[in-house]
């Protein structure tokens, strides 16, 4: 590219020799985010298009900048547009496939399993939701609780056991 474009972006001649300048490393630009040579060439194109609708608005030394902005915020759209559609299709995909009686089964369960741990003794609770949801070592439970770990083994033997006897299928 020349080190200085003379004239206005709207003349044919200054737009163009932006554009035979400028066109082939936007599109690597843009096709090396993307993976995707149509949608690169597409966005590359628009960006021109937006250069000459907006051509009194460009200096020519800012041309090339206004282009690879443009070009990347299209490319940003995109990219926004289609975590919007993957996540819709995931909800979707989610909700065909429960069907009403699984989801009432699921809340009866839950139910169940509340009900199950509350009727726990107040120890063995706390030890079995701390194992199993936070995900403690039974070392990390004895020295929260002051015990020692053959306490809290026991106490999750307990707590385990009471959980089969009241809710079938554990």
């Amino acid at each position: 590219m020349k080190s200085k474009d003379t004239g206005n972006v709207c003349e044919e001649q200054v737009f163009d020799t932006v554009f035979k300048a400028h066109s082939k490393t936007i599109f690597n630009y843009i096709y090396y985010k993307f993976g995707n040579e149509e949608k690169a060439y597409d966005a590359v194109q628009e960006a021109f298009v937006k250069l000459w609708e907006n051509c009194a608005k460009v200096a020519p030394e800012k041309a090339k900048s206004y282009v690879y902005t443009v070009a990347n915020n299209l490319y940003l759209n995109v990219i926004k547009a289609e975590k919007v559609r993957l996540k819709y299709a995931d909800k979707s995909l989610k909700t065909t496939h429960e069907n009403p009686e699984f989801l009432m089964e699921e809340a009866q369960f839950k139910e169940k399993l509340n009900q199950a741990l509350d009727a726990l003794p107040e120890n063995q609770r706390i030890t079995f939701l701390l194992h199993r949801i936070d995900g403690k070592k039974y070392a990390e439970i004895a020295e929260m609780e002051g015990v020692s770990v053959k306490a809290i083994e026991k106490r999750m033997h307990l707590a385990l056991k009471s959980l089969r006897e009241k809710i079938e299928g554990i």
